[in-house]
């Protein structure tokens, strides 16, 4: 169990950094941090699952290209916000719709791939995914919340890094992929 504990800890880092972005962007209330909590823990809860189910067809193919997809999606979603930030407008810089649903998928290829190795594990995989989802939920959950202080000081740049995070990501993502 303590494998799939740090495992968790580890897919969650993306996300978690992702949410303490938008708590600094923005101000982030329970509800806020609670609906990027849910989307980042389920997607990062469901995604080992898929991993695993499509893994043995579609290994070779999905490693070859989720690190495109994770950049690609960040990237867009990181512009959006430094876009965003140059505007003056008192737009809600927080990710929701099809920009959260995007940024948790995006964050949450890295644990599609990981599922292929839930075989490996001593634990059943859906205790293995059940378990990577809720730790990411609970990362995400303090990181919104937590975010919020470090925005107050920041003030208007906080949108700013949180798109630089963003596309920060993806690009870590991507380099990694290839360089392995």
């Amino acid at each position: 169990m303590i494998a799939v504990l740090i495992l968790a800890l580890a897919l969650a880092m993306d996300a978690f950094a992702v949410s303490l972005a938008q708590g600094a962007a923005g101000r982030v209330r329970v509800p806020q941090a609670l609906t990027l909590a849910l989307a980042f823990g389920v997607a990062q809860g469901v995604m080992p699952l898929i991993g695993w189910a499509l893994g043995t067809a579609f290994s070779g193919w999905f490693e070859a290209v989720d690190h495109w997809i994770a950049f690609g999606l960040l990237t867009i979603l990181g512009l959006n916000m430094l876009r965003a930030s140059r505007e003056d407008t008192e737009a809600d810089p927080s990710l929701t719709g099809w920009h959260l649903f995007a940024a948790a998928i995006a964050t949450s290829i890295d644990a599609a791939v990981a599922g292929i190795t839930l075989p490996l594990l001593s634990v059943p995989p859906l205790v293995a995914c059940l378990t990577i989802g809720s730790v990411t939920a609970v990362l995400c959950f303090v990181g919104a919340l937590g975010g919020g202080h470090a925005g107050k000081r920041l003030e208007g740049r906080a949108e700013m890094l949180g798109g630089l995070v963003l596309i920060g990501l993806g690009v870590k993502i991507l380099v990694q992929h290839l360089w392995e």
